[in-house]
């Protein structure tokens, strides 16, 4: 099995127009993008996209594999593991936007003094 996480904006330019109408739409499209580049793994691999938008909508096979880790990786069967995972999985994509957003607003700042 192979899958390619990616996390698009949902806000960005390229993707408002689609994602103010639809929820979701980013990940849809960035998941079909990630299915057509890795088409030849397809004869070897199990492939899946995995997209999570910045807005927190997932593409449906990033759904469909985490509830299957979530399943297999149960230690009590409690369905609340599963649910805690994707959960921790969300969590973890917001701190990883908020890192991206702080480091780049110091590097902003950084480059301002050589404006004249």
């Amino acid at each position: 099995m192979a899958w390619d996480v990616t996390v698009p904006d949902t806000y960005a330019d390229s993707h408002i127009n689609s994602t103010s109408i639809t929820a979701g739409a980013a990940a849809n499209h960035a998941a079909t993008a990630k299915s057509a580049k890795y088409a030849n793994l397809t004869s070897t691999h199990i492939f899946v996209p995995f997209v999570i938008e910045t807005s927190g909508a997932w593409n449906a096979q990033a759904i469909e594999l985490t509830q299957e880790i979530g399943r297999r990786t149960a230690v009590t069967g409690d369905p609340l593991e599963t649910i805690h995972l994707f959960q921790r999985l969300s969590i973890a994509i917001q701190q990883a936007m908020q890192s991206l957003s702080q480091a780049h607003s110091k590097f902003n700042l950084s480059e301002s003094h050589l404006q004249p």
